[in-house]
């Protein structure tokens, strides 16, 4: 059988997104992109950054990494190696100039961290999908990315049946009198109407209802009995300035969501006001929240399930313990008896550290430890919020 040039139509055709062989523990990734404008004779684009969550990102301390032309055509290339559990989300950054970064980034063995952060604050506006990947989506940073799975990445329960059918979720306006705002909430049900479903209060409600929405799998969960029939309450952040004041740590946020928003759904739906049957679901700054919840109103909240909890707060990039973890240590948090699902990425290395450290103060809790083989990335995200959601009801499943 001929070989196909590379850059043919022929060649680009057999294209599907990155491509993998096996080595003896791990995979070796090929990533392609296609130059629209052809080869470096009509093309300007200089650079193709490649930003993979929890590998190239602005979480691990590496020089940034591009992908390479193949001399006289359209074909751009990279390869990594890949554990064979990997799964992680990747974009492409084409560029007309040699380079975006600080100087600083590139000297010396390791790159000045906060100078990375902002190349890649600067560059992530401008990246896009991998065109070749049908599984593409908007992240929560609002750019393009894609998917890449590994053959051997976990199961993530639910996220296998999209085509499920199920009850489309009320959006309600929520205007605020203590925070003083209005926001978008949706209400999904699943099952029989009842006063005794349990609750799930999911932040950054806007992602799991609209960049991945989360609902074919909490009905195909339900449908196969991995869940019981519930209420769930998703909570739009409104923007990233709210939700970096109202998520870390705030008793305001929480005290409107128990005072104002959760009597009013009541009156829509019923639910429990169990703590024992009640879920607060959040990731990165939600993840910190979901706990702050959790130790603060036990009465109210006594299901915790944090991914990528934000656990370093308020010391941005630093070493230090953040608020909760001092507050732990301090004796300050006496609730007893909550049931939490603990979850990181082994690569995201300072909110790993920070979650392994709160994780050591819940003594007095039950708590699941989950470490996953990824970054801080949504894509890993869906198959923990579906697991959590299942370990913390699973005392509701008949």
């Amino acid at each position: 059988m001929t070989a196909l040039a590379t850059g043919s139509e022929a060649w680009w055709r057999s294209k599907n997104g990155p491509e993998w062989e096996r080595q003896k523990e791990s995979y070796r990734v090929t990533f392609w992109w296609r130059d629209p404008a052809g080869t470096q004779k009509t093309s300007t684009v200089k650079r193709v950054w490649l930003y993979v969550t929890g590998v190239t990102d602005h979480h691990q301390n590496a020089r940034p990494q591009s992908l390479e032309r193949i001399p006289d055509t359209d074909v751009w290339q990279w390869q990594g190696e890949f554990s064979p559990e990997w799964r992680g989300s990747y974009c492409f950054i084409p560029s007309v100039n040699e380079n975006d970064f600080a100087d600083t980034v590139f000297d010396g063995q390791l790159p000045d961290r906060m100078a990375l952060r902002e190349g890649w604050g600067r560059l992530l506006p401008h990246a896009v999908s991998d065109p070749l990947n049908p599984q593409s989506w908007r992240g929560g940073r609002g750019h393009a990315v894609s998917a890449l799975e590994m053959p051997e990445a976990p199961v993530q329960p639910g996220w296998d049946r999209p085509d499920t059918p199920f009850q489309p979720p009320v959006c309600i306006e929520w205007n605020s009198a203590r925070l003083k705002n209005s926001r978008r909430v949706w209400i999904f049900t699943t099952g029989d109407e009842g006063s005794d479903r349990p609750l799930a209060v999911l932040l950054d409600g806007q992602f799991w209802a609209e960049s991945m929405p989360v609902w074919p799998a909490l009905a195909s969960l339900t449908e196969a009995r991995k869940l019981p029939p519930a209420v769930y309450v998703l909570i739009d952040v409104i923007d990233m300035e709210h939700r970096s004041r109202e998520l870390p740590c705030n008793p305001d946020f929480w005290l409107a969501v128990q005072e104002e928003l959760l009597p009013h759904i009541n009156t829509l739906v019923p639910f429990s006001d169990r703590a024992d049957r009640t879920v607060v679901a959040g990731q990165s700054f939600g993840g910190l929240s979901s706990l702050y919840a959790g130790l603060n109103w036990p009465q109210r909240f006594g299901c915790i399930l944090s991914q990528s909890g934000s656990y370093w707060w308020p010391h941005r990039g630093g070493q230090q313990d953040g608020l909760l973890i001092g507050q732990l240590r301090a004796g300050e948090k006496n609730a007893r008896g909550l049931r939490i699902v603990l979850e990181a990425g082994r690569n995201e290395p300072l909110i790993f550290r920070a979650n392994q450290a709160i994780y050591a103060e819940l003594r007095a809790q039950q708590v699941y430890w989950r470490q996953v083989d990824g970054g801080h990335d949504a894509l890993c995200w869906r198959g923990g919020l579906t697991q959590g959601l299942m370990t913390l009801w699973q005392p509701l499943i008949q």
